[in-house]
C-alpha cells in the first residue's frame, strides 16, 4: 500500500516538472496589433503578410483592425478602403483622433506586447512607443515593448512634416527593439531610413524591392529570427 502510494506520488512530482519544463521551452507568443497601410485594410494586410513563412508567423500573435477613416484617393472615398489620419491635411487635423482609436483598440483587444504597421500604419506604429513614453497617448494600456515598421517614416522632419506631438515624441531615442524594413525601389526608402535612427540598436531588413512587404531571404531570415530572439518569441 505504502509503495503504491510512494509510485503515485512520485508519479505526480514527475508530471509537474514535465510541465514545467514544457513552460520553460515554449515561449509566450508576442502580441501585436497590425496597422495596415494607407488605402487599405485588415484582411488585405494580413494577405500581405501571408508572403513570410509560417514559422515565422507562428512565433507571433498578429492582432488586424481597420483604420478609423475612409480612404479617399483622388477626392473620392474608396469602398472598405481606410487609413489612420488625413494625409492630404496640412493641418493633420484628425490624426490625434486617430491615435487615440488606436488606444482604444489596445484597450479592448488587448493586452498587447507590440506593434506592426506598414508605410502609413508603420508611420503610427513607429510615432506610438514616443508618445507612450512621454506620456501623451497610449496611458491606459501596458508599455509597448517592440515594434516592427515596415516602409515608414520619422514624422515631424523636413522631408516628413507632422504634427507638433510628433515633436516630442522623437525629442529622445526611443530604446525598445525593433525591425525595420525597406527596400531599394522604395519611395519611401529616405523617410524609412530616417525612422531607424530614432531607435535604439534597431535591427533593419534592406531588401531589393519597394513598397511592400519584403519576402524575407537567407539574411532577412538571420534578421527576423535576431529580432524574434530580442522580443523572447523563441529561445
Amino acid at each position: 500500500m505504502l509503495k503504491s502510494l510512494l509510485l503515485k506520488f512520485c508519479s505526480i512530482i514527475l508530471y509537474s516538472i514535465m510541465l514545467n519544463m514544457e513552460r520553460l521551452e515554449t515561449p509566450k507568443k508576442p502580441r501585436l496589433l497590425c496597422l495596415h497601410g494607407g488605402a487599405s485594410n485588415a484582411t488585405v494586410f494580413k494577405e500581405e503578410l501571408s508572403i513570410w513563412p509560417d514559422y515565422v508567423l507562428d512565433k507571433m500573435d498578429l492582432v488586424f483592425i481597420d483604420g478609423p477613416f475612409p480612404a479617399h484617393v483622388d477626392g473620392t472615398i474608396v469602398d472598405q478602403r481606410f487609413e489612420w489620419y488625413a494625409k492630404d491635411d496640412p493641418t493633420f487635423g484628425n490624426f490625434e483622433e486617430g491615435i487615440a482609436y488606436v488606444e482604444d483598440c489596445m484597450v479592448k483587444l488587448g493586452p498587447f506586447d507590440g506593434v506592426l504597421g506598414k508605410s502609413m500604419g508603420a508611420i503610427v506604429a513607429g510615432l506610438l512607443p514616443g508618445l507612450q513614453e512621454h506620456g501623451l497617448y497610449l496611458t491606459n494600456v501596458a508599455k509597448i515593448e517592440h515594434v516592427i515598421v515596415m516602409s515608414g517614416a520619422k514624422l515631424g522632419t523636413i522631408t516628413f512634416p507632422g504634427p507638433k506631438l510628433a515633436e516630442t515624441a522623437f525629442s529622445t531615442p526611443i530604446n525598445i527593439p525593433s525591425l525595420h524594413t525597406f527596400g531599394e525601389n522604395d519611395f519611401a526608402k529616405e523617410t524609412a531610413s530616417e525612422l531607424v535612427e530614432a531607435y535604439v540598436d534597431p535591427l533593419v531588413i534592406y531588401h531589393n524591392g519597394g513598397h511592400e512587404v519584403p519576402k524575407l531571404d537567407e539574411e532577412g531570415l538571420k534578421t527576423m529570427f535576431e529580432f524574434l530572439k530580442k522580443i523572447n518569441a523563441i529561445a
